[in-house]
């Protein structure tokens, strides 16, 4: 079963993977796709808020965080990565819970990174925004780095999360039942 949807001008068809026995989710991947991903990109730098540096949890997220800092001629940006790396000192660290990733995990910021956005207007990016716990952890990280949120974004806005007042983001992502029927 599949999804289709229009998202910066293209149609793209999403596969419905189960999350549990009465629901399901549209996959919405941009890695691999870099027509989506520039369009995507073109299109949320249009509704942006002023910022100053860009943050993004990876991994999904990885593709358009590039994509925008190269569109808006910004050289820098930042990952909130899933593990501590060697390289990473001064870590902060915070709670995700997301719909698509089961049980909880970890988010890391580098403190270098951190002291870099200290008093900084950050962006928060991420492909998808549903529960919102994703989100949660890396504006924690934020907070805890001292940066300034200046707005929140996604691609997609999923299920309930498209009711939000303090997201922006490009389309609204139905949540299916067992069916593939939108909720």
């Amino acid at each position: 079963m599949t999804y289709e949807m229009t998202v910066a001008g293209l149609k793209r068809q999403l596969p419905l993977c189960p999350i549990s026995d009465s629901l399901m989710i549209g996959a919405f991947v941009i890695f691999g796709d870099v027509e989506l991903t520039c369009a995507c990109a073109r299109d949320m730098l249009k509704i942006a808020p002023e910022f100053d540096y860009m943050v993004a949890p990876e991994a999904k997220a990885i593709p358009l965080v590039h994509e925008m800092a190269r569109q808006s001629g910004r050289n820098d940006y930042f990952l909130v990565r899933k593990k501590k790396k060697a390289y990473m000192n001064g870590v902060f660290e915070a709670v995700d819970r997301s719909i698509t990733t089961e049980g909880e995990q970890k988010l890391y910021m580098d403190g270098a990174d951190a002291q870099k956005i200290k008093g900084k207007r950050i962006l928060i990016l991420d492909d998808v925004i549903s529960t919102g716990g994703s989100l949660a952890a890396v504006e924690s990280l934020v907070n805890q780095a001292g940066g300034v949120v200046a707005g929140r974004m996604a691609i997609l806005a999923e299920g309930d999360a498209a009711n939000r007042n303090d997201i922006l983001f490009l389309e609204k992502l139905p949540l299916f039942n067992a069916e593939g029927k939108p909720l």
